[in-house]
């Protein structure tokens, strides 16, 4: 078997991207299995059983929730294929994605990132300060950009890997809430000289949160990179970059004090229909400052 398709997934409904990564296997003609990994779900979840009825399709249930690194190594440990396909569950297939265009750039690279885009329209009207977010984002993930920088622009919403070189490398289960268990990937692939090839071959991201839901993430992303920050290179993520340039010049406690006088409408600002990124960008910073 050549090929393991790995989606974790946590009260989320991934029938359609499963059915969609199914059809494609048979169309393309891949030699490979499709494995969910059902992260404790509290919802239900009658979709887990039809999608077991598909050939080479199945589902693996942890019984307490593992967090988003440690699924993905339990799903890279299961899988039988010598090639690991990590995508997220909120993904869906466009017509112009190609497992066989991964594939072939997989025999010439141990790890390939095919990227992302979204919408043109906001799949959920009450998640305007993500869509906006990610719209901006949007600009910066072609290849061409991701390729500047090969090891900090990897993701794994999108992401194949050598199996041989995943259980050699396996993402830093430090990250057991919401973020950054991608970039501290990157972080060891960089410290071990590991090739990382960026190709356009996106999959479209169609979870928008909430405004509330994407604040409370956000918030809980800080608080995972603060808790790693201390092995994050110099010239890694910005936030941490930007804190680290703050504190040696004494600055830090005036955007701290900044960030407590205006954190209440900045809150209305982002939870609005009409949020401002500059806004969400100094929340970001505030927020991880006063951790």
């Amino acid at each position: 078997m050549k090929l393991s398709i790995l989606i974790p997934t946590y009260n989320y409904n991934a029938r359609a991207l499963v059915e969609a990564l199914h059809a494609l296997m048979l169309r393309e003609d891949i030699d490979g299995e499709i494995i969910v990994g059902d992260d404790a779900s509290t919802c239900e979840a009658e979709w887990f059983e039809e999608v077991e009825r598909l050939e080479h399709v199945k589902v693996m249930h942890e019984s307490t929730n593992q967090g988003r690194a440690a699924i993905r190594n339990h799903l890279g440990v299961a899988a039988q294929g010598s090639r690991l396909w990590f995508i997220d569950a909120d993904a869906e297939v466009p017509e112009e994605f190609s497992l066989m265009d991964g594939l072939a750039t997989a025999d010439l690279s141990p790890v390939v990132c095919g990227g992302l885009y979204h919408p043109d329209v906001n799949p959920n009207p009450k998640g305007t300060l993500r869509y906006k977010y990610e719209r901006a984002a949007d600009e910066k993930r072609s290849a061409h950009e991701r390729k500047k920088h090969p090891h900090r622009r990897l993701s794994t919403f999108n992401l194949l890997v050598h199996r041989d070189l995943f259980l050699r490398h396996r993402f830093n289960e430090k990250c057991d809430k919401y973020g950054y268990e991608d970039a501290l990937f990157g972080v060891e692939l960089a410290r071990h000289h590991v090739v990382v090839s960026h190709i356009d071959n996106p999959l479209i991201h169609i979870g928008i949160d909430d405004n509330e839901e994407f604040l409370k993430k956000t918030e809980m992303a800080m608080r995972s990179l603060y808790k790693i920050s201390n092995i994050m290179p110099r010239e890694g993520n910005g936030i941490v970059g930007i804190a680290r340039r703050l504190r040696k010049w004494h600055l830090d406690g005036l955007v701290k004090w900044g960030f407590k006088l205006v954190r209440r409408p900045l809150r209305a600002n982002l939870l609005s229909s009409h949020p401002l990124l500059p806004f969400f960008q100094f929340y970001k910073l505030g927020y991880y400052l006063s951790l």
